[in-house]
């Protein structure tokens, strides 16, 4: 009769799980064992701040000065006692130093005679419409007022470029832009009334420099008399590309 073992009674039945158990409890102990650090205890000090809660301080007493109140005003005199005048007083006459409408006054007048001449109004005539134009110097060769205007305004761009300095300030600051110039050429050829308008103040100011260096012209002419005419040119201000 073969003897048959009871499977409660097996020993080897779980011992692959106690194994892992044992195995999982030994490397828990063993990480928490490498990972414990101990600190150093601090000495911890304690101050303390006596406050006093209430502060009392003694007022000084002052003396307050009692002035004596003001005196009353006099009273005025029960009686009133008029005096006569005694004296006599001389009236003064004051006479009168017009003259009455029976008196004749004779005065002498000398009138130099004072030539008055006629002040000659100046007239103004715009450069587009105008008979004859200024004849900026160098253009008396020209034919024609169109030959005129055409070297005209040439001579005007050639001006520009030959006085133009771009001012330090607005070139270190990047600043560019177009500054509208009017200027008028007066009935003597002088540059008068000069304009500008534009983007910056030192822009504004070279531009008027350049025109106030223009030469003196032969002014214009519209019929047979010499006239101001006025004129525009825009300067423009630009800074190279780097």
């Amino acid at each position: 009769m073969q003897v048959k073992k009871n499977p409660s009674a097996d020993l080897n039945k779980n011992s692959g799980l106690y194994f892992v158990i044992g195995l999982t409890l030994v490397l828990f102990l063993t990480w928490r064992a490498l990972e414990f650090k101990s600190y150093p205890k601090q000495d911890k000090i304690v101050e303390m701040l006596n406050v006093v809660e209430d502060l009392k301080e003694d007022v000084p007493i002052t003396e307050q000065i009692k002035t004596p109140p003001p005196p009353p005003p006099p009273s005025a005199p029960e009686i009133i006692e008029i005096v006569e005048d005694a004296a006599e007083i001389e009236e003064t006459v004051i006479e009168s130093t017009e003259s009455s409408q029976d008196q004749v006054v004779e005065a002498v007048v000398e009138v130099d005679d004072v030539e008055v001449g006629e002040e000659e109004e100046e007239i103004s005539v715009p450069f587009a419409i105008i008979e004859n134009v200024p004849i900026f110097p160098g253009c008396e060769s020209a034919k024609g007022n169109a030959e005129r205007k055409a070297c005209f305004q040439e001579k005007i761009q050639e001006h520009i470029k030959k006085e133009f300095r771009y001012p330090q300030i607005a070139a270190e600051m990047g600043i560019q832009g177009r500054v509208f110039v009017q200027f008028a050429i007066n009935s003597k050829g002088v540059i008068d009334g000069i304009r500008t308008r534009g983007p910056d103040p030192g822009l504004e100011k070279e531009a008027a420099r350049i025109v106030a260096s223009l030469p003196k012209m032969t002014p214009g002419m519209q019929r047979g008399r010499a006239v101001t005419v006025p004129y525009s040119i825009p300067v423009n201000f630009k800074l190279a590309s780097q």
